[in-house]
Formats: structure tokens, sequence, C-alpha cells
């Protein structure tokens, strides 16, 4: 019983961590979420097809060297994306 008892909660403790929010350069379901992303991030659609949280910015003063403020692909919210 013990056993069972640990490994459902080695269970639970694995979807939590698997179902958190994402760092900024993890991937992400769906461009224009802002719910699978830490705050201050969203998941932007890139290059390539794939989606990865992103900081979000308003203008290019916002955004590490290296990376442009560019539109969202469904969204009006713009995030920082590698030149």
């Amino acid at each position: 019983m013990k056993r069972l008892v640990f490994w459902i909660l080695c269970l639970f403790a694995a979807l939590l961590i698997a179902c958190g929010e994402g760092e900024v350069g993890d991937p992400c379901d769906e461009a224009g979420s802002e719910d699978e992303c830490v705050d201050g991030a969203i998941c932007t659609n890139e290059a390539g097809g794939d989606n990865v949280c992103r900081e979000i910015c308003e203008d290019q003063d916002d955004c590490p060297a290296g990376y442009s403020c560019n539109g969202i692909e469904g969204s009006n919210k713009k995030s920082c994306q590698p030149d």
C-alpha cells in the first residue's frame, strides 16, 4: 500500500511540473496565449513553425540585442523574437 501511495504522489508531482508555465525559450502550443508562459511572456509563432515562449514587448527598446519586437500572428501583441 505504501508503494502505491508513493507512486501516486510521484505521478501527481510529475503532472504538476509538466503542466507548469513555460519559461522564456520553452516550447508552447497556442501562439498568442499568455496562459502557457510565465508572467511577461507570450507564446510566439516563429519561423520554421515552432511556437516558443518569448518576452512581451511594446517597442524595440524593450528587447535585448539580437532580438526584434515583432507582432504575433493571430494576436495584437508583440514579443522579442530572435533576429
